[in-house]
């Protein structure tokens, strides 16, 4: 006898509800468990303080996502079902509702009680109590399917909702469109395996005969007789019109079997997820790690859809000529370590990303690198031009299939006429001549008011955090022009890479805001000035963490701090400083410094290199501790186990490396940093039966220390590794230990820029 999916759900959910949300996090062991088995959506749901996680339902890199609609997760209420998500972290576009009991309640989107919730990547079930309807849900690529069991008596409807844009009824089928913004629609499709008694359109009376709606909360109903008790659902979206959605969820979902989709879900999931085979380490471990790996295949996304894609950044739809495109890639959350971990571990679509990011830039008419490409176009969020690191990261490490010169104009474009200016998409003016002359963006005194136009009231200048990730954005380009036999121009743009001195105050042995007339502004904090998000110096973090940011020349930064005992124990003291007041003191001016270690924030990217910068300075033993004590301590198999702003990739791809046991702290520089692994073993497959292992024996919690190392075979003594020695596979073994051999790694620190030009 078949149990009902609420009986299922009822025998089985409350423990491992309890197992996935418990503070710890212990799951027993299972036989046999498969990579997606240890994704855990629930991580991070509850946010420490700004954005949490969202338990996002989709396939790797795919156009559909999908998450319940709900104001908090702590609460129990949905607002209506989810069809898609556009861009990362936004609500739903368009929404579906379930109904059953008198016309008179229904509404353009239903608020839900619920319970019994169960998410996996492929899968979303959940029993709507009050209303005694049990959902189950799968998606595809571009479409997904449906099973709506309704357990009351009475009529059933269903209300297919356009928060602003028009929907309609005809030949058996609902679609229509949202407007995302003034351009850019996003179309659906639906079909339903029971034939409806009646369908109208939903206005403020109620239910009319209108089989078209348009404007705001544009809703069709479908009305079932009571007889019908289970309703399959099954639709296609699409950016570039209607019939598309239809194409694209014939295409992809034959019928109405939720089971049918999710096993395909499945397989795809263990597919991209199985490329790192992990092994050692506890439940708890490796659960944390594939969540994390999942969290880096949510963008960007795959916008082709049969050969053509709609494009924000012109408004067009284009031929993709066999190459997919993609869009939705924050950039300065990804550059750092998910760009290089595609290019480890998925070559081909990082090679269709960055053609992707030319076509862009061709398409927004400017040919400027875009900087934060999103399904409506380029919003230029953030600061620096980021996309060139990622361009010449792929191409050290030996991708090609794109134009290296083609990119390197688009990215000098992007850094020359484009302004500095933070969050800004205008041309190049005062402020950035003041940067070509002067190697630094000048700050505004205490008091003085803002006369630059197009600077943000928000965002600030944040010239402390615009001239170091310029300086770094323009080593990157020296590196391209050098590719490409460019000796002049590598020259001059390697000289704009020693930028970041002229902000570093000797005094102090921190980064300093300067004025326009070159003098150091007098009295600053590093740990609390700069107003808001500390915008009016820097960005989101405050003085101690961009004391660091000087990713590309890292031996230069320990001469100016003051070699490596300074150094190292300037780092120390970071790590040890307090906040000084109250969390909520502290938090009301700087929200993204959350995940604390004293001054040191894991919550947030610009954080994620600093660990491993103990390698440089002869203390390769103290990245190791430092690192297995950051991952303990903020990232963790529970709710609230993600310390900020996870950013789709951008934060978690630092827990994949870093447990894997090694860390790219310069994208762009074809080397890697070694940390300390949590697994005993990882085998990454890098492509074409390639294959890159970690050993790392005895490896624990305790063993974290790295007494010995080879690599293919040869006795290791340095903290890092060249990617040319992994390139067509490899080796990596480590002897691990309780207590730290500070004599191992230090024979030769990690590569830094080339000396300044004479």
């Amino acid at each position: 006898m078949k149990r009902s999916f609420k009986a299922v759900l009822a025998a089985g959910l409350s423990a491992i509800w309890l197992v996935a949300c418990s503070p710890s996090g212990q799951r027993p062991m299972e036989v046999d468990k498969e990579p997606v088995d240890y994704v855990n959506p629930y991580i991070g749901n509850i946010s420490h303080l700004l954005v949490p996680t969202f338990p996002t339902i989709h396939l790797p890199n795919s156009l559909l996502r999908a998450y319940p609609e709900r104001a908090d997760f702590t609460g129990d209420r949905l607002n209506g079902l989810p069809l898609i998500v556009t861009n990362h972290r936004e609500r739903s576009a368009f929404n579906l509702s379930a109904y059953q009991g008198d016309e008179s309640g229904l509404s353009p989107v239903v608020v839900y009680s619920y319970d019994l919730e169960k998410i996996k990547p492929y899968r979303y079930q959940v029993y709507l109590d009050e209303a005694n309807i049990e959902v189950d849900y799968a998606p595809s690529h571009q479409s997904a399917v449906y099973a709506l069991t309704f357990g009351n008596e009475g009529d059933s409807y269903l209300v297919f909702n356009s928060r602003n844009g028009a929907m309609r009824y005809a030949d058996k089928a609902v679609s229509g469109y949202q407007y995302l913004d003034k351009q850019t629609k996003v179309y659906l499709y639906v079909e339903t395996d029971q034939e409806p008694v009646k369908a109208g359109a939903l206005s403020t009376d109620g239910l009319t005969a209108e089989t078209a709606a348009e404007g705001e909360n544009a809703a069709i109903v479908l009305a079932f007789a009571p007889e019908v008790k289970r309703i399959g659902v099954r639709y296609g979206v699409s950016f570039i019109d209607e019939e598309q959605a239809k194409k694209n969820l014939y295409r992809e979902i034959a019928g109405y079997d939720v089971d049918v989709a999710a096993k395909k879900g499945r397989n795809e999931w263990n597919n991209a997820l199985g490329k790192i085979q992990v092994s050692g380490g506890t439940e708890s471990d490796k659960t944390v790690f594939y969540t994390s790996l999942y969290r880096c295949f949510e963008r960007p996304i795959n916008m082709s859809e049969d050969g053509r894609y709609y494009s924000a950044f012109d408004g067009q739809v284009h031929e993709d000529g066999g190459h997919s495109f993609y869009t939705d890639d924050w950039i300065w959350d990804t550059y750092r370590a998910a760009h290089p971990l595609r290019v480890l571990i998925d070559s081909q679509r990082e090679i269709d990303i960055l053609n992707s990011f030319l076509l862009m830039a061709e398409q927004m008419g400017t040919n400027w690198m875009p900087t934060f490409p999103e399904v409506t176009g380029d919003t230029r969020r953030m600061n620096s031009n980021h996309g060139v690191a990622s361009v010449i990261d792929a191409y050290r490490k030996g991708l090609r299939g794109f134009d290296l010169e083609k990119a390197y104009i688009a990215c000098q474009k992007g850094i020359e006429e484009k302004t500095l200016i933070p969050w800004s998409a205008k041309p190049a003016g005062w402020l950035d001549d003041f940067y070509k002359k002067h190697g630094y963006i000048p700050a505004l005194k205490k008091g003085e008011k803002e006369t630059v136009p197009n600077v943000s009231i928000w965002e600030k200048r944040q010239p402390i955090a615009v001239t170091l990730g310029t300086s770094y954005d323009q080593w990157c380009l020296s590196q391209i022009a050098q590719e490409l036999g460019k000796a002049d121009e590598a020259a001059h743009y390697l000289r704009c890479a020693y930028n970041y001195r002229n902000v570093f105050n000797p005094q102090t042995r921190f980064f300093h805001p300067k004025d326009k007339d070159g003098h150091f502004l007098p009295d600053v904090d590093y740990r609390y000035d700069g107003g808001l998000g500390a915008r009016d110096y820097y960005d989101e973090n405050n003085g101690y963490i961009y004391r660091w940011d000087v990713q590309h020349n890292v031996a230069d930064l320990i001469d100016l701090i003051g070699g490596e005992e300074v150094f190292t124990a300037a780092l120390d003291s970071m790590y040890n400083t307090p906040l000084g007041m109250s969390k909520w003191e502290f938090y009301s001016f700087l929200p993204d410094h959350t995940g604390n270690v004293g001054m040191f924030s894991m919550a947030n990217e610009p954080s994620m290199h600093i660990p491993y910068l103990y390698n440089y300075a002869g203390k390769p033993w103290m990245t190791q501790k430092r690192v297995r004590t950051l991952l303990n301590q903020w990232f963790r198999d529970d709710l609230m186990g993600v310390p900020g702003d996870e950013d789709g990739g951008g934060l978690a791809s630092f827990v994949v490396f870093s447990q894997l046991g090694f860390y790219p702290v310069t994208p762009g520089m074809p080397s890697y940093n070694i940390g300390s692994p949590v697994f005993t073993e990882a085998k990454l497959d890098l492509g074409d039966g390639k294959i890159f292992e970690i050993r790392a024996h005895n490896a624990s919690p305790e063993n974290k220390y790295i007494q010995s190392a080879k690599l293919n075979g040869v006795e290791l003594d340095q903290a890092w590794f060249n990617h040319e020695a992994i390139a067509n596979g490899g080796v990596l073994e480590l002897e691990m230990g309780p207590k730290a051999n500070k004599q191992w790694g230090i024979a030769t620190p990690p590569p830094s820029a080339d000396p300044l030009p004479e």
